[in-house]
């Protein structure tokens, strides 16, 4: 690919005058020894870093901040004329069901853009939609109900423990160490927290206690499979699940956060490492992912896989996540991002050539 490509790397943080440096000397003491040394960046200046980097390996890059405003996305796209958008919005107007319709716009625009197309984003974003899709391809999924309003009881067939979660949500939000309930009387108190404060459905599904596997698929017309990295519980103390909670993923102060070791790649029996992979392409192909995902799954005691979510568009924080994989892939992690926009680049000009409409 001969052209300098210009990508505008964009993002949503509507209020990021509300990030504050951490004040290290002002931290509590813990009570636990931290495993990850701690990057205080904002999510702005990591952007930054982004293009830093990719400007490095030859491209035109730059990060742009919509701040919730879709006009001035449309004034920043016509002044700077980006060939590739690198697509970090998550969420739009605190709505992550509006994810989708930034792409699309997009796609209305003919602009080439990373990762997921709006029916893809769509369907991984209901949890409940996406167990139906996948069992419907004869993928295994935990056991689940779905409960829809406030309840003073409840009759279920599901064996405890169980996990609740928002059914609309992404990134771990609403899933705490108290997402995992053991009775009926908990189970109504935290179907009805979740209720009250997402204001959404909620998922109720068999927990699977075993290993916790992350499986990465990259590519377009013809994705593969990266080396499987693996959430190692065997550090966390006794009061809190073993599970990725949303203290695990976001809270770097929090003892969760330090206690959910990556292992990449992951150490599993050759025929358990072939049969996840198979099922995370397949289910990459059943939600229409595009360019990079990710695809948790659990291994129970008894050595059966569960796909617990599809993630696309996961997190590309370097380091973590998808990220690893790559690295265990041998790309750096400017490489990787270069390798997602090419991706994106390249099925455009495919889309183009076979008359598919376009307006650029």
């Amino acid at each position: 690919m001969n052209k300098k490509l210009k990508v505008a790397i964009l993002y949503n943080e509507a209020e990021p005058e509300l990030y504050v440096k951490r004040d290290e000397s002002s931290s509590e003491p813990t009570n636990f020894v931290p495993y990850f040394e701690i990057e205080d960046l904002t999510p702005m200046e990591e952007y930054d870093i982004i293009a830093r980097r990719l400007r490095r390996l030859g491209l035109s890059a730059y990060a742009f901040n919509i701040k919730d405003d879709i006009f001035a996305l449309m004034n920043n796209l016509k002044e700077n004329e980006p060939d590739v958008i690198f697509n970090f919005i998550e969420i739009f107007n605190d709505a992550p069901t509006l994810e989708m319709n930034i792409v699309g716009l997009l796609d209305l625009i003919g602009i080439a853009y990373t990762g997921a197309p709006q029916m893809a984003l769509a369907n991984c974003q209901s949890k409940i939609l996406t167990k139906r899709l996948l069992r419907s391809s004869g993928l295994s999924t935990p056991q689940f109900i779905i409960q829809e309003k406030l309840i003073e009881k409840i009759d279920h067939k599901l064996n405890y423990p169980v996990i609740v979660k928002p059914a609309l949500e992404d990134a771990s939000a609403g899933i705490r160490n108290e997402s995992i309930v053991t009775n009926d009387e908990e189970l109504v108190n935290r179907i009805n927290y979740v209720i009250t404060y997402f204001e959404q459905p909620v998922l109720i599904e068999e927990f699977i206690e075993g290993r916790e596997l992350n499986i990465a698929v990259l590519g377009d017309e013809k994705p593969r499979v990266l080396p499987i990295s693996e959430i190692d519980f065997s550090e966390m103390p006794d009061h809190l699940h073993n599970i990725v909670s949303y203290e695990a993923k976001w809270e770097p102060d929090n003892e969760a956060y330090h206690k959910t070791i990556p292992i990449c790649p992951a150490i599993l029996p050759r025929g358990i490492e072939k049969k996840a992979k198979s099922m995370a392409l397949k289910a990459f192909k059943k939600m229409q992912c595009r360019d990079y995902a990710r695809v948790d799954m659990r291994l129970s005691e008894n050595n059966k896989l569960y796909i617990l979510e599809v993630n696309p568009n996961p997190d590309l924080t370097e380091g973590a996540g998808f990220m690893r994989s790559m690295e265990a892939a041998g790309y750096s992690y400017a490489e990787a991002l270069k390798k997602i926009i090419n991706l994106a680049y390249k099925r455009w000009k495919r889309n183009k050539k076979n008359g598919l409409k376009s307006k650029r």
